[in-house]
């Protein structure tokens, strides 16, 4: 079932436990990310940034697929816009059916940054669509600084924040980044400020640059207060992963048993994600009930 990311993110938060943002770019891992899910009891949240939907997972072709797959299941299914910036490509996601959009003006002056959530905010909420902002600076893994404190979210310029944008998620800095971290480097995260952006805030907060930090970091960012992760390089590299162990097994595979050998990968590796961060078996309530009933 397809739903508004709020739905989902406020029962994480109210049960402290993190939900899966995958971004998936074609069919395969859409299916791959709703059917885990499915399979895992758990929600999930699909994604697209920008680039992703202007190089190959095109919005006119991804959506419905999304749509199509959200209706086959019995778990929350919600899609959401990653790391949006052009107002005329939001307001479309808005438009086209997204569940969620993320304004990031992290990279603005904070009063713009404001300014603009803001109106994102009402727009979407307008729309029945739920909204995610940004503040404080997610690098890229390769620049990755766990020392400059400077670039890392504000607890209390978070909540005036918040309130003056009305956003229903936000994502914070702490000490993750985008993209694959150099070889044998795992970050470095802030929770005594995760803690406080927490207690100040007490509504569900996001990391993103979830690839490759470490399951340790995952299970205490989750413990500390995140509901939302997001995950684009792992899921990549499963399929990947996935794709070269069937030409070194095979090398005479073809393109059909390739995609078929990505989805798998890409498949179990989002049900062991799920066991992580604590969202497996989070809608079994139909099975409680008829166990209850014997």
């Amino acid at each position: 079932m397809l739903v508004s990311m709020k739905a989902i993110l406020d029962d994480a938060n109210r049960n402290n436990y993190g939900v899966m943002a995958m971004n998936s770019i074609n069919i395969e891992m859409a299916r791959a990310g709703i059917m885990a899910a499915e399979e895992e009891h758990s929600p999930i949240i699909i994604q697209f940034g920008p680039g992703q939907m202007k190089n190959h997972a095109h919005m006119e072709e991804m959506v419905p697929v999304v749509k199509e797959l959200a209706e086959r299941v019995h778990v929350p299914v919600a899609m959401n816009l990653d790391h949006g910036a052009d107002f005329y490509i939001i307001t479309d996601c808005i438009n086209a059916g997204f569940t969620n959009v993320m304004f990031d003006g992290s990279s603005l002056p904070y009063e713009e940054n404001v300014k603009r959530t803001a109106i994102i905010s009402a727009l979407a909420h307008g729309m029945g669509c739920s909204t995610e902002g940004e503040l404080g600076h997610v690098g890229q893994a390769a620049d990755a600084d766990d020392t400059d404190l400077d670039l890392y979210t504000n607890p209390d310029q978070a909540l005036d924040f918040v309130e003056r944008t009305g956003v229903d998620a936000l994502a914070v800095a702490i000490g993750t980044a985008h993209g694959a971290y150099p070889k044998g480097k795992i970050p470095k995260l802030d929770f005594e400020r995760l803690h406080q952006l927490k207690e100040t805030l007490k509504m569900p907060l996001v990391l993103h640059g979830g690839s490759g930090s470490g399951e340790e970091n995952l299970r205490k960012a989750v413990a500390g207060g995140i509901n939302k992760i997001n995950v684009c390089t792992d899921a990549f590299e499963a399929g990947k992963a996935a794709t070269l162990k069937l030409l070194e097994e095979n090398p005479g595979a073809d393109y059909l048993h390739m995609c078929m050998a990505a989805e798998a990968g890409i498949k179990k590796f989002v049900k062991d994600y799920m066991k992580v961060i604590g969202s497996s078996g989070r809608y079994i309530y139909g099975e409680e009930v008829a166990a209850g009933n014997e």
